[in-house]
């Protein structure tokens, strides 16, 4: 599967290219509306902020395509920060809009939970109807967020994470659209598990 992964200077690019390389992806970098063509999937990386990450892809141009994409229902995937560009609005950057894909809105983490930023590796369990869930049914995959998503329905979380009493939804499923506030591509073993089922539930088997 050739798979499209936006470089807009806020993702590790590499990370996600080697991951998607491993599982048997074909990565094609895209920068313009235009490469979106020869793409099967889409991914879309980010580390940082809300604001600055929707502002750099409304400085390329990508917004609109990537709308047109999640409305079109082909196979999309949101890591990190990327996941939470799914949503209308983010705490982290007021007035700012984001994709608005996903009800729900991101939140900061409550000062209860103990250290912000929510950094290191993290017990994630999945539901079986999502489609993605390893044998066990959980596993641990590595985190570093100090916001995350408030208010997804129950019927598009694919999986969750607590920490420090919050248990929220860190990952997604809705058709072909999914999202992780995790990194697979920093996961090991269990976060290439996770890509392949992904990758494997969208169309052709990953490596095809």
């Amino acid at each position: 599967m050739t798979v499209g992964l936006i470089d807009y200077g806020r993702g590790n690019l590499h990370s996600v290219d080697k991951a998607l390389s491993c599982v048997g992806c074909r990565v094609e970098r895209i920068r313009t509306a235009a490469e979106f063509k020869a793409a099967e999937a889409i991914v879309l990386p980010g580390v940082g902020a809300f604001g600055d990450a929707m502002n750099a892809l409304d400085r390329m141009d990508l917004r609109g395509p990537l709308i047109d994409w999640l409305q079109s229902g082909r196979p999309f995937l949101g890591i990190c920060l990327g996941y939470q560009l799914l949503f209308a609005t983010s705490e982290e950057s007021p007035g700012v809009a984001g994709l608005g894909w996903l009800p729900g809105r991101v939140v900061l983490f409550p000062d209860s939970v103990g250290k912000i930023p929510h950094m290191g590796w993290n017990t994630v369990s999945f539901r079986p109807e999502s489609g993605l869930a390893p044998e066990s049914g959980g596993d641990y995959f590595y985190h570093v967020h100090s916001y995350y998503p408030d208010g997804v329905p129950d019927e598009f979380t694919a999986c969750t994470t607590n920490y420090g009493g919050v248990a929220f939804a860190s990952g997604i499923r809705r058709g072909a659209v999914a999202g992780f506030q995790f990194h697979p591509e920093k996961s090991q073993a269990a976060g290439l598990g996770l890509l392949r089922r992904y990758f494997d539930s969208v169309g052709a088997p990953a490596g095809v």
